[in-house]
């Protein structure tokens, strides 16, 4: 093992993955997390006899880093993508009852893959449909990293490209929301560009889904603690660093309550203004441009019935305060032939501090309205789970504020979903910061290295 020592502030999905990396050419690591568990905003608790996920997290099948992340900690088997893509949509709206949409893709290429979805999807007219193949061309041709397209939001464009109201709320935010955490009024144009590009226009199985079939604590926890300490990490949970201080010699001082260590390298894996707190004078042109990345909540809504409820694993819906709707039975654990819907609000600013008797209120006559079953079923659990900081906020203008992994000082490296990946908050765009960051530290330590994906390829 090598004499150089790395520090990793931070242990959510970018800092484990930086932690891996480093550790995995032989680098001495530490990895330092205030919280008592690894796994960020992307964790589980216990609830009486559940296991319960913060928040509903998927990826999609072009989510390359993160798939590597799985794979890397012996997740794989435990959070599989769809064969192919298919996501219902209900339609709420309608006068008698929720009516079912699919979006499906077949084995054809892009973007024909899509083609005999949309022309049968019934929530939109056939001009609607028409207007979306015309949209859908006019972003393939985007390029996400024009700085205008930052400057300019989603929304604007679409309005420019002909989509209706409709269009944007059945098809553009039902899938924009639920990736960026912001509507189309509220996204850069770049990353939702990103989104739909990658997702959608790139490879006909790219938007396949995939999600956690285990607790996330167990993926992200349990499975990361295992495969960093088998590569000799040290691991400190609820040890929160105070100062990253240079030293003589180009080394580092990292302070945590009673007691310091001494680094070659620092990673800094904690969120942006954490991290803004925590920076040497001089480390960035523009450190003030870190507290100008805003943040975004999201909600999570958590019922128990006592019987089945719903079929499909998944569902998204329209025309309803609802957005996407995840069965967690088995994962939760829960026993005795009840089910465990878990129901993700993404852009919930307007919900985010309602008291639980009003979404109580709110939702489940929605979940009734969307699943007739519901209706006849009895509410044994509801509880809410918020995350006020959940992503940082993908708003028009926000890329200029977004830094890259290196610092002015050398030896100290950023990382976190919020720096320059042209992802928007994601797992995978954490997971790609982690890998951007100790490949930087690698190359300035004079180690050769290869990037996971490279090896994939």
């Amino acid at each position: 093992m090598s004499g150089h020592h790395a520090v990793v502030v931070g242990g959510g999905l970018a800092g484990v993955t930086a932690a891996l990396r480093l550790a995995d050419a032989g680098l001495r690591v530490t990895l330092l997390e205030g919280r008592p568990r690894l796994g960020g905003l992307a964790f589980s608790f216990r609830r009486g006899d559940l296991t319960v996920d913060n928040g509903q997290h998927v990826y999609l099948r072009c989510c390359t880093a993160y798939r590597w992340f799985l794979d890397r900690v012996g997740g794989t088997d435990l959070a599989p993508v769809q064969d192919r893509l298919d996501v219902p949509v209900l339609d709420a709206a309608g006068p008698r009852g929720a009516r079912l949409g699919r979006l499906r893709r077949t084995a054809l290429p892009v973007p024909l893959h899509l083609a005999a979805s949309l022309a049968t999807y019934p929530h939109l007219s056939p001009a609607e449909r028409l207007g979306v193949g015309r949209a859908a061309l006019a972003l393939k041709a985007l390029d996400p990293a024009d700085p205008a397209l930052d400057a300019t939001d989603f929304a604007g464009w679409l309005a420019r490209h002909g989509q209706s109201r409709r269009a944007v709320e059945a098809l553009w935010d039902l899938v924009g929301v639920a990736t960026l955490n912001a509507t189309a009024a509220r996204s850069s144009l770049a990353l939702a560009a990103t989104v739909f590009k990658t997702g959608l226009l790139s490879d006909p199985g790219a938007a396949d889904i995939g999600w956690a079939r285990a607790p996330l604590g167990h993926l992200h926890d349990t499975l990361a603690r295992r495969a960093l300490e088998a590569r000799g990490a040290r691991i400190a949970v609820r040890t929160k660093v105070t100062a990253v201080t240079p030293a003589d010699g180009g080394r580092w001082v990292v302070d945590v309550p009673g007691d310091s260590l001494e680094a070659d390298t620092v990673v800094l894996a904690v969120p942006q203004r954490e991290a803004h707190g925590l920076l040497p004078p001089g480390a960035l042109d523009a450190p003030g441009d870190l507290l100008r990345i805003g943040t975004a909540p999201i909600l999570n809504v958590h019922v128990v019935y006592d019987r089945p409820v719903l079929r499909r694993p998944f569902f998204a819906a329209i025309g309803s305060p609802v957005q996407w709707v995840f069965d967690r039975t088995g994962p939760s654990g829960l026993r005795g032939g009840g089910q465990y819907l878990a129901v993700s609000q993404s852009a919930a600013g307007d919900e985010i501090d309602a008291s639980a008797a009003d979404l109580r209120a709110r939702y489940l006559p929605e979940l009734e309205r969307l699943l007739p079953p519901a209706r006849h079923a009895r509410v044994e659990d509801f509880f809410v789970t918020r995350e006020r900081t959940a992503t940082f906020a993908p708003a028009p203008g926000v890329g200029r504020f977004r830094p890259g992994t290196r610092t002015r000082v050398p030896g100290l490296y950023l990382a976190g979903a919020w720096t320059a990946t042209g992802w928007p908050a994601t797992m995978e765009g954490a997971v790609r910061s982690g890998f951007t960051a100790a490949g930087a530290a690698l190359s300035a330590l004079g180690r050769p290295h290869v990037h996971p994906l490279e090896e994939a390829a």
